[in-house]
């Protein structure tokens, strides 16, 4: 279902064409996909299905074997090339386990793009931000100690959000952020999620099949299956979805149709 009535200064990230296989596997089939600015999209799919596939082009840890990614009308991302200039200055992520450094405390892991992106900022800037940081997923400042080994899942989360935010993005993406978490606290980053739109006005993609998270969370939901978006829809278009591989993903049915 393509995206209608939407100006171009409204998109920040476009994906057109997008291919991507790995050996004989056929991952990403011409997928297309429009995302608004400061909008949440949410983009979920069977597991090993090609969703984190899709945040990596969009962060440049991989190139398309064809088309593009643009993002705020710049093409970042080709067979050929990377724009990483318009990468790391425009994103940040959340990646599925969290991937902090074990070797450093939480305050250096959020600190770690801060030394290495800008050189010039005093040891007093790094740590204010990073005391702002913590404040932002609702840590104290003293949190900054703790080392990674004692931290739970979802801290751990929270951490790497921190750090995914420490150079003031203009887009988070989230890979599975719920993953491997208690009820409890998966609605805990769920609301960082939401705060994280609404106190920075990020635009945000969020990939998963937590269908609770997916629908708490998204302004619009698209869905792949096969290697191609079937379905994008607001919460409750895809509630109310006609589309048989939608309706019988969310409601958590077996035996997908076969798609042509």
């Amino acid at each position: 279902m393509p995206n209608v009535n939407i100006r171009n200064d409204d998109i920040m990230i476009k994906l057109r064409n997008l291919r991507k296989s790995f050996g004989k596997q056929n991952v990403l089939m011409d997928v297309n996909l429009d995302i608004r600015r400061n909008e949440t999209m949410v983009i979920i799919g069977a597991s090993g299905g090609g969703k984190s596939v899709i945040l990596k082009h969009m962060i440049g840890l991989l190139q398309p074997d064809d088309g593009e990614v643009s993002v705020d009308g710049v093409t970042i991302s080709t067979s050929k090339f990377f724009d990483t200039h318009t990468i790391r200055k425009k994103m940040g992520m959340l990646f599925q386990m969290g991937a902090l450094f074990d070797s450093m405390d939480t305050g250096e892991n959020i600190a770690f793009a801060l030394r290495e992106h800008h050189p010039e900022l005093s040891e007093k800037q790094i740590q204010d931000t990073v005391t702002e940081k913590l404040k932002l997923i609702n840590l104290v400042p003293e949190f900054r100690t703790k080392m990674p080994s004692e931290l739970s899942g979802g801290m751990k989360k929270r951490v790497a959000l921190a750090r995914a935010i420490a150079l003031s993005p203009e887009i988070l993406l989230y890979d599975e952020p719920t993953t491997g978490l208690d009820p409890i606290t998966s609605d805990v980053i769920n609301d960082l999620i939401l705060d994280m739109q609404s106190k920075l006005g990020v635009t945000s993609v969020v990939v998963t099949h937590d269908m609770v998270s997916a629908f708490k969370v998204a302004d619009r939901i698209a869905m792949l299956y096969r290697g191609r978006i079937i379905e994008i829809g607001t919460v409750s278009e895809i509630k109310n979805t006609s589309n048989p591989f939608v309706k019988q993903f969310i409601t958590g049915q077996r035996n997908l149709p076969t798609f042509g």
